[in-house]
């Protein structure tokens, strides 16, 4: 084993642009690459939308490209015997299966981004979960070493209120707007279709105090913008660099998702001191019983109006929540104590 001082890491990832898988190897990577010898493996046509992952690394980072269709695992194993990694970090299904079927002498690791979705997965040495759902589902299916992290945060600096006011004047023009935010892509799983309807529900008096904005996109936005064509009060922004910024101008988030590993832009938004109304699922129950929020059943339209309507009228205040342990210095000290022990052991 070489020791803490120094490590060959590879991190393996083939997916494309830039949301929260991607997000979070890139600040790995970028911690990492401080202390240590880090290397990206990233399948060519890796950008989505203009966007990619390669536009938030540390150029310490040692990017590699790859054909995602040809000859992708003798590529790969090429690149393990060249840099002689002490450990291999794969992120998704894709890549966990393809260094599954290497069985490189190195030390393997993947993060459940979502879950356990494939047999190659018992493969790793060590299972990184960001969530405890997770770890339950793990019991009698897997015998290797397992990491419960805490989803990695990067704090956001402070805006002045003079910053705050001008991001707000962009999406309300009167000051006393009651913003509500919705910050994701636009798929399924993100139940943007029940934060609509549920939206549609309250009282005309109750939408003139408020606003509700999207942030982000994906396949679904032509069929939300559809189901929100008559509410004068929703609005669809985009993806924006600068979401950090945002949150701290809303008064509210809301995560309706059906399903969810540990979302980010929950923790984003609590770093923010936003208050968050999250639907019962996987990690977002796991993250308000932890630093606090509102649960509403997933799925039920007429028990997500009636939080939202509840907010409205009593303005929560903002809280920010100890995060200590999610942020990125202490989470990444975490994952590299536990690639020390899968080397150790494999």
């Amino acid at each position: 084993m070489m020791g803490q001082q120094h490590l060959t890491i590879m991190h393996v990832l083939f997916s494309r642009g830039f949301a929260g898988s991607e997000r979070s190897t890139a600040e790995s990577c970028n911690q990492q690459c401080q202390q240590h010898k880090v290397i990206l493996v990233i399948r060519k046509g890796h950008r989505k939308h203009g966007v990619s992952i390669i536009d938030k690394l540390d150029n310490r980072i040692k990017v590699v490209e790859i054909d995602h269709f040809w000859f992708t695992r003798w590529h790969l194993n090429k690149l393990i015997n060249h840099y002689q990694a002490d450990v291999i970090h794969c992120h998704l299904r894709r890549a966990t299966r393809i260094v599954g079927k290497i069985s490189p002498k190195a030390a393997t690791v993947s993060t459940l981004h979502i879950r356990a979705n494939g047999p190659y997965f018992n493969k790793m040495d060590g299972l990184i979960c960001n969530a405890r759902w997770q770890i339950a589902e793990l019991k009698n299916s897997y015998a290797g070493k397992i990491h419960k992290a805490h989803n990695s945060l990067t704090p956001h600096k402070t805006l002045s209120a003079d910053e705050i006011t001008k991001l707000r004047e962009q999406l309300a023009p009167q000051p006393q707007t009651y913003l509500i935010g919705a910050v994701g892509r636009f798929h399924a799983s993100k139940a943007w279709d029940t934060l609509i309807a549920a939206f549609k529900q309250l009282t005309t008096e109750q939408k003139q105090q408020c606003k509700l904005v999207f942030f982000g996109s994906g396949s679904l936005e032509q069929e939300l913008k559809k189901l929100a064509e008559n509410e004068a009060q929703i609005e669809f922004l985009g993806f924006k660099n600068n979401i950090k910024d945002y949150y701290q101008c809303l008064d509210l988030l809301v995560c309706p998702s059906r399903f969810e590993p540990l979302p980010r832009v929950i923790l984003e938004a609590m770093d923010a001191g936003t208050p968050v109304i999250a639907s019962d699922q996987g990690g977002c129950k796991e993250l308000i019983e932890d630093y606090g929020g509102l649960l509403f059943p997933v799925d039920n339209v007429p028990a997500l109006t009636a939080q939202l309507s509840y907010c409205i009228s009593h303005k929560p205040t903002r809280h920010k929540p100890d995060l200590t342990a999610h942020y990125i210095e202490n989470a990444n000290q975490a994952i590299v104590d536990f690639y020390l022990s899968c080397i150790q052991a494999s």
